[in-house]
């Protein structure tokens, strides 16, 4: 049999039209959930190269560059921003995807601004992410059934004004005439629904 009787029989595994180059890095400090991806992104046809910090992401990136990249925001090392830089650096076609727990507007206009293609934000399964890394340009994303709550509205406003005063705590609160613990606390939780 032909590689591509093969393919029609169902014994080799096509690489779901990800193109010649199905490489594609994961960056993730949660070591469970990186796993988890990376084994349901190489059953999809990708070739995975996984790394749990900044400074690996960097180095990954550089080492060989790959074609498609799901990057965490926050890492423990530093922030996911850094490694979406460093393959931009070396490689413009990337089609870079954040991951996140802690997702917010703000930080998603940089991500777009430095080259991600899309945010998701935690907890986002594998169908969610290979149909993000997938999407060709000019294709629009689902509307969401939902719209933001209240909750949430005021949240992504506090996280914007939070990157606009640099990630800076005492003058984020002094803007939005909140109190700096208040505000602390605010920060340390997560997204509300």
């Amino acid at each position: 049999m032909t590689d591509d009787s093969l393919k029609q029989h169902g014994t080799v595994q096509d690489n779901a039209g990800l193109g010649p180059d199905p490489s594609l890095l994961i960056v993730d400090d949660d070591a469970p959930f990186l796993r988890r991806l990376a084994r349901a992104m190489e059953s999809r046809g990708f070739t995975v190269e996984m790394a749990g910090s900044v400074a690996e992401g960097i180095a990954r990136a550089k080492a060989a560059p790959p074609q498609y990249a799901v990057i965490d925001l926050r890492l423990g090392d530093g922030n996911g921003l850094d490694v979406i830089k460093a393959i931009r650096e070396q490689r413009d076609d990337t089609h870079i995807i954040v991951l996140t727990g802690y997702g917010n507007i703000a930080t998603a206009v940089t991500a777009v601004k430095l080259g991600a293609v899309d945010y998701l934000s935690k907890p986002a399964d594998a169908d969610d992410v290979f149909n993000a890394l997938t999407q060709r340009p000019g294709e629009k994303a689902d509307v969401p059934e939902n719209p933001m709550s209240a909750d949430r509205v005021r949240w992504e406003h506090i996280q914007r004004v939070y990157e606009a005063c640099e990630r800076n705590v005492s003058e984020t609160a002094r803007r939005l005439n909140m109190h700096r613990r208040t505000l602390q606390r605010i920060l340390a939780k997560r997204a509300p629904k």
